[in-house]
């Protein structure tokens, strides 16, 4: 008897066994929206406490404008890897079609905006159609057009990756200012197909399918999407977006094609880059500075940036470099510093692990074989030993004294260093630069904007994923093994695929972040034109409220997000209060807004929920950044972080801090400002990423993965949870300005 085909074939017929009931109970995307429009009461008390706040911290009785908080970049399962979260492989939960969405914000984290952006490349056409659906039906449920409870924006992200430096263009939310059919383009817009991504993962789909038949009709769905997506015919290359058939698959290969596919739509769109910093998949030595090519930057579409979500900060610049380049242009791993490793570095440390009984001159040849396989890699240096434990890659590549910081961070990707950065242009007395506003979002896969209002249950409040079924990680541990343990492994670039994850990653994944507008109300047009003239501000996730204001540029103060120039040395003001701590459970207006089932499957039965008591803030830091006069200007001495700070007073009531630059006519240069608003320390997901230990030299030697085990508290660690301004912008007046 063939024990080995017998035991195949039994396997088959239990999973055809399976295979009807499982098919039968997942119906991925039936969800409907179940909540209505909230109270008026729960409005009128977020005004009311703000306002309390108001009253405390401004010296007259001022006509401030309200501050409302939403987040900008969220994902349903009709994203690719939103349905890959659903599945049993990661202790996914089912579906979170759009539906999922609107309920979670207005119920759940009780936003006051949001913006569904699904992944284009993988947004087939008919979830494009149940997706505005969606939205439309979410903003009909939110009442009065000028007071509404919720408003919801549509859009979707453009995802391109580069697989090196010079290729790479980063990730970016499309969003529009309306939900007609005949005010959003036809089709949404991807940056270009991912076949080697999205077979490799229908492979994987296939045997994860066999070990955990159970989850069959998971995964056949999962399979057929995949499916789908590959055979998607795409769009004919040069044809006006508006000719082209409903159904193709558009895409454009770089910015400067995506912006003439919606400028031939013709509508208003805010264009926002995110994850810059995000090592996952920006290759190592990317440098954000070739985005100010005329041909592909457009500061109209490109008025903010996302410089903190679920995966990370990206605002921090740092002066620590992946690789060096030597006179041929080969790279050079760097030794280690007190404040970086690299992980070409790191990988000859495991390579000397290894040696056993190989000659020292063998052993020191393989050594420097391991960190120049690994310098050489743009993303994912931990496959030159596939089968290394992560701990063994202790914290190599991390930016050890950020807050929250981004996985495999790129110092040269960050918000600061691009403020900083500045390039000639035909004009003698004017310079390209970016002006963004900065915001926070969650970029949360499961349907649920905003999860940042708790510091719990890290399964629904971030992307990180519970360990697989034991059959399933031994069967990752399988396609790992080396052949030759000794013998460092030369990856191919370019082949990425679905192997080579770091799994030290979720170590890296925390609540999203939060975008909040100074808005003259609650209406969709005045929190659009908020957000277009850069009157915002990002937290880490926590309701910090915040206010930057220029005091001598005009007759009245100026918001954050001002631009303008001066003859005299500006004055500013900082005021700013803290999130309010939260009590347990769902307020009685949420538990009786959604059926009891819904609200424990979205919300887990954990709300925001507001006491009566803010954290205090405890510092006020101003960054201040000059940019550069000439392009080969280095940009370390032209970011000053902090450039001032200021020990507030505990006072729930928050704090005021006024400054000067008193350098500002003297130095003769522009300059940009943000404020940082840093509250008192709380416990938070991920607060320590790794747990890195030292030795009495400063090197790492040893690290505490957050592996994602189920009923695993989440790694909680003390943090000050931080909100930026967006900056102002004060430029020298010139003379022609002046005339």
């Amino acid at each position: 008897m063939n024990f080995a085909r017998s035991s195949q074939s039994l396997l088959v017929l239990a999973s055809l066994l399976i295979l009807p009931l499982a098919c039968d109970e997942d119906k991925f995307f039936d969800s409907q929206i179940s909540g209505q429009t909230q109270p008026a009461a729960v409005r009128e008390d977020k005004s009311e406490r703000q306002r309390a706040v108001v009253d405390a911290l401004f010296s007259s009785d001022v006509d401030t404008k309200q501050i409302l908080f939403g987040d900008l970049h969220v994902h349903s399962s009709y994203s690719w890897d939103g349905f890959l979260f659903t599945l049993p492989m990661v202790g996914g939960e089912g579906a979170h079609p759009p539906a999922d969405v609107c309920d979670f914000a207005r119920y759940c984290s009780n936003l006051d905006f949001y913006a569904l952006t699904d992944h284009a490349e993988t947004l087939l056409p008919e979830n494009w159609a149940a997706s505005k659906e969606s939205v439309r039906e979410c903003n009909a449920r939110a009442g009065d057009l000028d007071n509404p409870d919720l408003v919801a924006y549509m859009g979707f992200e453009w995802s391109q990756a580069g697989l090196t430096p010079q290729t790479h263009w980063g990730h970016r939310n499309v969003i529009f200012p309306s939900t007609g059919d005949d005010q959003l383009p036809a089709r949404p817009i991807g940056a270009g197909p991912k076949p080697e991504l999205f077979s490799g993962l229908r492979d994987a789909i296939h045997s994860a399918r066999l070990i955990q038949p159970s989850g069959w009709g998971r995964y056949s769905a999962y399979s057929d999407f995949l499916g789908e997506v590959i055979g998607w015919e795409p769009c004919e290359a040069g044809v006006d977006s508006r000719e082209l058939p409903v159904t193709c698959q558009e895409f454009a290969a770089d910015p400067m094609t995506l912006h003439e596919k919606l400028d031939q739509w013709g509508f208003d769109v805010l264009e926002i880059p995110h994850g810059m910093a995000w090592g996952t998949y920006t290759p190592a030595g990317s440098d954000i500075s070739k985005h100010l090519d005329p041909a592909q930057f457009d500061p109209d579409k490109q008025t903010l940036i996302e410089v903190m979500s679920g995966h990370g900060n990206s605002e921090q610049y740092r002066s620590f470099r992946e690789f060096e380049l030597a006179e041929d242009g080969s790279r050079i791993c760097p030794a280690p510093t007190e404040g970086y490793l690299a992980c070409c570095w790191q990988a000859g440390e495991i390579m000397g692990t290894r040696c056993g009984d190989l000659s020292s001159e063998e052993c020191e040849d393989r050594i420097t074989k391991a960190r120049q396989y690994a310098v050489d890699t743009d993303v994912r240096p931990n496959r030159v030993f596939p089968d290394a434990a992560p701990e063994e890659w202790l914290d190599c590549g991390q930016c050890r004294d950020c807050l929250k910081p981004s996985f495999g961070y790129r110092p040269r990707e960050t918000a600061q260093y691009a403020m900083a950065l500045a390039k000639p242009t035909a004009d003698p007395d004017a310079k390209l630069r970016f002006r963004y506003g900065f915001i926070g979002s969650s970029d949360g896969h499961t349907g649920r904007p905003g999860t940042g209002y708790k510091q719990l249950e890290r399964g629904m409040m971030t992307d990180a994923v519970g360990r697989p079924d034991a059959r399933l990680e031994d069967l990752g541990e399988l396609a790992n093994r080396m052949d030759d343990p000794q013998m460092p492994f030369q990856p191919a670039r370019g082949a990425i695929g679905v192997q080579g994850t770091d799994n030290r990653v979720q170590s890296f994944l925390y609540p999203g972040g939060l975008a909040a507008v100074h808005s003259k109300d609650r209406s969709r047009e005045s929190i659009w034109q908020a957000m277009k003239r850069r009157e915002v501000y990002g937290t880490t996730g926590p309701r910090m409220l915040l206010w930057f204001d220029l005091l001598n540029g005009g007759p009245e103060p100026l918001p954050m997000g001002s631009e303008l120039q001066m003859k005299e040395n500006p004055r500013f003001q900082v005021r700013a209060a803290g999130s309010f701590k939260q009590k347990p459970g769902c307020p009685d207006w949420a538990r009786e807004g959604l059926p009891a089932d819904r609200l424990t499957r979205l919300c887990r039965d954990e709300c925001y929920n507001p006491s009566d008591d803010r954290r205090a803030i405890s510092a006020i830091e101003v960054v201040r950044i000059r940019p550069q006069q000439t392009v080969d200007e280095s940009v370390d001495l032209l970011i000053e972080d902090p450039w001032m700070r200021h020990e507030c007073e505990p006072n729930p009531n928050g704090c005021v801090y006024e400054f000067e630059d008193a350098e500002f006519i003297e130095a003769g240069r522009d300059v940009l400002y943000y404020a940082r608003a840093i509250e008192e320390a709380s416990m938070a997901l991920n607060g320590t990423p790794l747990f890195t230990e030292f030795d009495e030299a400063g090197n790492a030697v040893n690290v505490t993965l957050c592996r994602g085990d189920f009923g695993q508290d989440g790694c909680p660690a003390p943090v000050q949870e931080n909100a930026w301004s967006s900056p102002i912008f004060v430029d020298q007046l010139t003379e022609v300005a002046e005339q």
